[in-house]
């Protein structure tokens, strides 16, 4: 447990940087080996975001035209 303690969270509602344990919560983000870390958590979200989005439009073909029904 005490290298959980030592873990950052960002908190989606509050917009702050926690600092505890892990434990399951739908409005933290993490956990970070540092506070800068979970600092630029909504950056790092956006980017793996946008990732996922696109890895997910190519193995779908999405917008290609080649649609198979």
């Amino acid at each position: 447990m005490a290298a959980d303690s030592e873990k950052y969270w960002y908190n989606l509602t509050t917009g702050q940087v926690e600092r505890g344990f892990a434990s399951p919560a739908v409005d933290r983000a993490g956990p970070f080996d540092t506070e800068e870390e979970a600092a630029h958590a909504p950056q790092l979200l956006k980017e793996r975001s946008r990732a996922w989005a696109e890895d997910d439009a190519r193995e779908n073909d999405w917008g290609s035209g080649n649609s198979e029904k």
